[in-house]
């Protein structure tokens, strides 16, 4: 009987309703500003910790079941394209895309399409074989108009652990729970439209409004933690959960400022500064810190050849002390290809684009 009564209160609770082997409901953020949206795929996949790539060659099976990625180990995509198609997720297929990109450090992965399982394993995949590889610069180029929330969450927190920079480029989108991913990023640089709309359960049960909202407060206070940790203002939350889901809301370029959306995160930004200065003292991350100012405003430039910026970074360092024989390996251009390390560094993942700076209507309609 006390069996019975105490299943009863859990189930009451929403904590033992569900049957056995259903799986948990998904949080979607999927614009549905067009029309209906369509269901995003999403096969459980076994659990891994990203760190755990690293260790073995053995990697869960994963698809990309709502997406199609890209491997490109070049900056410009007008010129070269996007790459190579990569057809799997398994250890030898990534560890094939990426072996390329080692000689020049960088690799520049693009998706288009939604978030979902298989783009949190993707994410997950490239950064490890790229760990492995030593290539210190990660791209994501990214065309999607949302997905899972949930995934979002999990796959901006490992890109958090490894250091992406992100691009929104002229003529793609961000939209839905794509935003979260922008949280995640060290840099994001944004050309294309970015835009929010209300978070919905997948086959949800609801009936009423106190119903609906019960069922999506637990993830809305998930999104919120998500968006504190990675340095993203918590309004965005808010919005999430009051524009109508056949509505979109752009945001303006000031407004991914405020956002903490846009440019170097603010909270990645800080920590290096600390970890600097643990390692060689306030003076010399002070002394970084006027190198970097007079590197952004005097050496850098949209679609400038590294050597050029590297040539030009070099040049300043004498003004400010370096190189500094106390820290050989975090001078500013002590990067072993060369280039500007820290905030330079990741100030150079900028697209070569011309942004545009007006602004857009704060909410629009789809047609």
């Amino acid at each position: 009987m006390l069996k019975k009564s105490l299943l009863l209160l859990l189930c009451l609770l929403g904590a033992a309703c569900q049957k056995a082997g259903e799986p948990a409901p998904v949080t979607l953020a999927d614009d549905a500003s067009t029309g209906p949206t369509t269901k995003v795929v999403s096969q459980p996949l076994p659990e891994m910790a990203p760190r755990d790539y690293l260790k073995t060659t053995y990697w869960p099976n994963a698809e990309l079941d709502a997406g199609e990625a890209y491997i490109s180990c070049d900056f410009d995509y007008v010129q070269y394209g996007d790459g190579e198609r990569l057809e799997s997720l398994s250890f030898f297929a990534v560890v094939d895309a990426l072996t390329p990109c080692q000689p020049k450090g960088v690799v520049r992965l693009r998706y288009e399409g939604k978030i979902n399982a298989g783009f949190a394993a993707l994410v997950q995949r490239v950064a490890a074989i790229a760990d492995r590889l030593e290539i210190p610069v990660r791209i994501l180029d990214i065309e999607s108009s949302g997905g899972h929330v949930e995934e979002a969450i999990r796959a901006g927190d490992s890109m958090a652990e490894s250091r992406w920079a992100i691009w929104v480029r002229e003529g793609s989108y961000c939209h839905s729970s794509c935003v979260l991913i922008l949280a995640g990023g060290d840099t994001r640089s944004i050309a294309g439209d970015v835009g929010i709309h209300r978070l919905f359960r997948d086959q949800s049960k609801a009936t009423s409004r106190a119903e609906l909202s019960a069922e999506l407060r637990d993830v809305s206070g998930q999104v919120r933690d998500y968006l504190m940790r990675n340095g993203a203002d918590v309004r965005i939350a808010d919005l999430m959960m009051t524009v109508a889901n056949r509505r979109l809301r752009l945001l303006s370029t000031a407004e991914l400022k405020e956002f903490g959306l846009s440019g170097s995160n603010a909270v990645q930004d800080d920590l290096d500064r600390i970890r600097l200065t643990r390692r060689c003292g306030e003076d010399f991350a002070r002394r970084r810190d006027a190198w970097l100012r007079a590197f952004e405003n005097e050496c850098l430039e949209p679609g400038k050849a590294f050597e050029v910026l590297d040539q030009c970074g070099r040049s300043l360092e004498p003004r400010f002390g370096f190189p500094d024989a106390k820290c050989p390996s975090d001078n500013p251009t002590a990067d072993r290809r060369g280039l500007p390390t820290g905030t330079a560094a990741k100030a150079l993942l900028m697209p070569p684009l011309k942004l545009d700076a007006g602004t857009k209507s704060a909410e629009v309609v789809k047609k």
